[in-house]
């Protein structure tokens, strides 16, 4: 997209609004990401008055920042010495707040909430991860599609960012109607019931846990979601392959790669990759190759894979983390989001694959005729540590998540878990997990050690510290089961964590 602060915004919603998508990429992958990002780099020097006293404090001069290798000594930003540091107005171009229409509230889950203003022009970009979902993936501009955005509506980032990505969809020209229930399950099912009738696919879209939620409980009021060809859109969490086929069954979804996407996104920088049909193609083979997965990402857990416009967001790496620049009414220049997670260049991507004996889209399960996206990929573990570590052995919650969503373990429990270590009597370590209910099931602990031995089967396979550190008696985890929103491990209205140290 064009530089918003080039162009009126008038000249910025024409373009989006009159190009298809393959012209606004191709658009994006004739721009050189190092000069641009590198200009965005002087214009904020000059044009955001936090910036230039950050450059300050740091000793730098930005007349000296001539090329990308002098871009990559500037400082990182952060929450805690840019975004806290300085007040929000001298944070945005120009200094001021004006030409910001909108803001978001970042969940505060490193801290205190902080605000994120921003405009519709620079909203634009993020409409065009929402736009490749509903294009490459969804067929929407085929394909008359009602959206239901099943995000908290209210000033989090969320619902209101993605109703209004999904209303620019609609004015350009998409037959697409967006309903905005939000997290009210009723309102939810009413909306369902009433409008998906009239059209050809219905688009879910939530936190991943949510939406498998309204999936079951429409099974239980009678809803028979397989009639409305439903397709779903996540974002703000990592799940399982195993967790997509089986959401995939109750919705009779019949593939995969194409009924589903997952968005990465943060409130600061809005969305910065998508899940493609190639990404996802590339994460199921993975999911059942792990020590391919191992070697490409160096960890015996598998993180999302999406890929990314490096035009629209450019990532960098510090230690095992991701950096992250983008225009925004706050730019963000070497921002440290602080997620663990590395890049893939596109052919790189494809080197890896072959060298694994991969020569083809068939291979993944994709029609050969398929037309990927030449689009470099990002992986993301998740915020900050929530590893266990058991013997020596890192013990990852992504692992046991996916022997809790085998189809046989998932009758009887919601998938949210507790992982710990706890100590005997006699002082052995024992791996404990608290296990929740679903609402209809009370806890019957005749049932642990089926959902025991589900999770030590998947640890052996997927965990290779586990598998060889691990004595061979200690392997079988405690599993005790609680009931639904039990107030000690699953309080209702808390962010999940599910980790205890």
């Amino acid at each position: 997209m064009s530089n918003p602060q080039t162009f009126s915004s008038k000249d910025i919603f024409r373009d989006f609004m009159e190009k298809p998508l393959d012209e606004l990429l191709s658009i994006n992958q004739a721009i050189n990401p190092e000069d641009k990002v590198l200009a965005l780099f002087h214009r904020c020097a000059i044009e955001v008055p936090a910036y230039r006293q950050f450059l300050e404090a740091h000793g730098v001069n930005p007349i000296g920042i001539t090329s990308y290798s002098a871009f990559q000594a500037l400082p990182l930003m952060n929450k805690a010495n840019y975004m806290q540091a300085y007040p929000l107005p001298e944070r945005c171009l120009g200094g001021s707040l004006r030409g910001s229409g909108r803001v978001a509230v970042s969940s505060g889950s490193t801290g205190q909430p902080t605000f994120w203003p921003r405009s519709a022009a620079y909203e634009l970009d993020v409409a065009m991860r929402f736009e490749q979902a509903f294009h490459d993936s969804f067929r929407a501009h085929e394909r008359s599609t009602l959206a239901v955005v099943c995000f908290a509506l209210g000033n989090w980032v969320g619902g209101m960012f993605t109703a209004s990505c999904c209303w620019h969809l609609a004015q350009k020209g998409y037959p697409l109607m967006v309903a905005t229930p939000g997290n009210n399950k009723a309102e939810i099912f009413r909306v369902v019931r009433e409008l998906s009738p009239h059209f050809e696919q219905t688009v879910l879209l939530g936190y991943p846990p949510f939406v498998k939620d309204v999936i079951d409980a429409g099974i239980a009021e009678g809803i028979e979601w397989a009639r409305f060809k439903p397709k779903l859109v996540f974002a703000g969490e990592v799940f399982s392959e195993e967790w997509r086929s089986l959401i995939g069954q109750r919705i009779g979804s019949t593939s995969p790669c194409f009924d589903s996407a997952s968005l990465y996104g943060t409130a600061d920088g809005g969305v910065l990759g998508n899940e493609t049909p190639l990404s996802i193609a590339i994460r199921r083979w993975l999911a059942n190759h792990p020590d391919a997965a191992r070697d490409l990402f160096g960890e015996s857990r598998l993180p999302t894979l999406v890929q990314y416009d490096p035009a629209n967001r450019f990532f960098e790496t510090h230690e095992g983390t991701l950096v992250v620049s983008g225009e925004n009414s706050v730019p963000l220049v070497r921002y440290h989001i602080a997620d663990k997670g590395g890049l893939i260049a596109y052919e790189e991507m494809w080197g890896f694959l072959k060298g694994k004996g991969v020569d083809s889209l068939g291979e993944l399960g994709l029609e050969n005729d398929y037309q990927p996206r030449n689009l470099p990929f990002v992986y993301v573990f998740g915020r900050a540590d929530f590893t266990v570590s058991y013997y020596g052995a890192n013990i990852y919650p992504e692992n046991v998540t996916v022997g809790l969503e085998q189809p046989d373990i998932m009758v009887w429990v919601t998938g949210k878990f507790v992982l710990e270590t706890q100590e005997t009597k006699d002082g052995d370590k024992v791996l404990h997990i608290a296990v929740e209910c679903l609402p209809s099931i009370d806890p019957d602990e005749a049932v642990a050690p089926a959902i025991a031995e589900s999770v030590r089967t998947q640890l052996l396979r997927l965990n290779s510290e586990f598998a060889n550190y691990t004595p061979v008696e200690r392997q079988l985890p405690l599993v005790s089961l609680r009931p639904f929103a039990d107030t000690e491990y699953f309080p209702a209205g808390i962010k999940h964590r599910y980790t205890r140290k």
